[in-house]
């Protein structure tokens, strides 16, 4: 028995250092856009607290172009060792519907592993647009037989929110897709796009500083920083609810212990109070969950999606 003992006891200190390393080498989050933008903000701010919690450096690695499914597909391609994670947006139900010949499969390449944050989006007009309410937005649209407006582009909620709006209102709008929600936002503060529907945290600044003029929420109910302007829901729109947010996911096949201790990581950062703080000045509302939630708030969208793109007739795919 004692020597059976010493035996083990060797083992584990000759397995000991192999774990060590295995939890200590860096972990790699592949954020499918540019830097600056909502995900790649969102993912910064998590950073230090979830390295903190797994005891590990982890990397922010931006794979922007073709709506995501460049850095999707980097992921996909990567061995479910518990290295690499994934750090995408509302446009993740999306892409499906928009990408056509690519080598993985969104709906079985990914484990969900966390929501992270809700993000409401809001529509915006240049400061010199004359209209200051929704309704003097469609009245515009109505005279002048349409407006342009700008999203992060094709598939995010900023371009589903103004097809949306378009059809309940009857009204033509102009799709502009931008790479980002800074891009756009820039050429709104420029006076070169006559509105954006994109995130708070990309069109607040320029609301703040009088270098564009808030119209109305695209979410169900006042909510995020920018929560003094009234919803398109409560402006004639009732039932009208769409919010981004942003995720984490590991590619399938990692074992459910590893995707557990990345849970318990993203809990970590999203519960910490100065994170908290953070995460809410930059337009998001911090959310606390598991994969099995994320994987449930997954499915809904992919079917809200399903029944916009039928009620509207909206074309995902250019």
């Amino acid at each position: 028995m004692i020597r059976r003992n010493i035996l083990l006891g060797a083992a584990a200190l000759l397995a000991a250092p192999r774990l060590a390393a295995a939890q200590s080498r860096p972990i790699r989050v592949v954020v499918p856009f540019a830097p600056g933008g909502q995900s790649d903000t969102v993912m910064r701010l998590l950073q230090p607290k979830m390295a903190e919690f797994l005891g590990t450096t982890i990397v922010v690695e931006n794979r922007p172009g073709a709506g995501g499914a460049i850095g999707a597909g980097v992921v996909a391609a990567s061995p479910p060792d518990g290295t690499t994670l994934y750090f995408d947006s509302f446009g993740f139900v999306v892409q499906p519907l928009i990408q056509r010949g690519l080598p993985f499969d969104y709906a079985t390449a990914f484990a969900p592993v966390a929501q992270v944050v809700a993000a409401p989006y809001v529509l915006v007009v240049k400061r010199d647009f004359p209209a200051t309410d929704l309704a003097g937005v469609i009245a515009e649209a109505k005279r002048r037989s349409g407006i342009p407006y700008g999203s992060p582009g094709i598939g995010t909620v900023g371009h589903l929110a103004g097809a949306l709006l378009a059809h309940r209102a009857g009204i033509t709008l102009e799709h502009l897709p931008y790479r980002g929600g800074a891009d756009a936002a820039r050429d709104l503060a420029g006076g070169n796009i006559d509105a954006v529907i994109s995130t708070a945290n990309s069109l607040r600044p320029l609301v703040v500083d009088n270098r564009a003029r808030g119209i109305a929420l695209t979410s169900a109910e006042r909510r995020g920083t920018m929560a003094d302007l009234p919803t398109i829901a409560e402006s004639g729109f009732p039932g009208f609810d769409l919010t981004s947010w942003n995720g984490l996911f590991a590619p399938a096949a990692t074992p459910r212990d590893v995707i557990a201790r990345f849970e318990a990581a993203a809990a970590h950062a999203t519960n910490d109070p100065t994170t908290r703080e953070r995460l809410a000045a930059s337009g998001n509302d911090p959310i606390t969950g598991n994969g099995e939630a994320f994987a449930a708030v997954l499915r809904r969208d992919a079917e809200m999606v399903r029944r916009l793109v039928q009620e509207t007739g909206i074309r995902l795919d250019g």
